[in-house]
């Protein structure tokens, strides 16, 4: 069972994720370990009368790329643990 969850951690860092806001304009990569790898931004997104768009839409975009991989996550490692009667130990 132990050995099921570490497959599962470690295919999950290995993965990448992205999120995107915008319509695109704003595309978030991440890795499955929840690092920050890039943020690719369209010139035509960037408005200096309104810089805080950028800021507003860097957030959606990463925020995005970090629910894709939890969501994973959930999915991968939930299914490594499905059965598992943890009795008592959760509280």
């Amino acid at each position: 069972m132990q050995a099921q969850m570490v497959a599962a951690q470690e295919t999950l860092a290995a993965k990448t994720y992205e999120g995107s806001a915008g319509g695109g304009v704003v595309k978030a990569t991440i890795k499955g370990t929840g690092e920050l790898l890039s943020v690719d931004l369209d010139p035509a997104v960037i408005d200096p009368d309104d810089p805080e768009m950028v800021g507003d839409l860097v957030v959606a975009a990463v925020n995005q790329a970090y629910r894709a991989m939890q969501a994973d996550a959930e999915a991968s490692i939930g299914g490594a643990g499905a059965g598992l009667d943890l009795g008592g130990m959760l509280g």
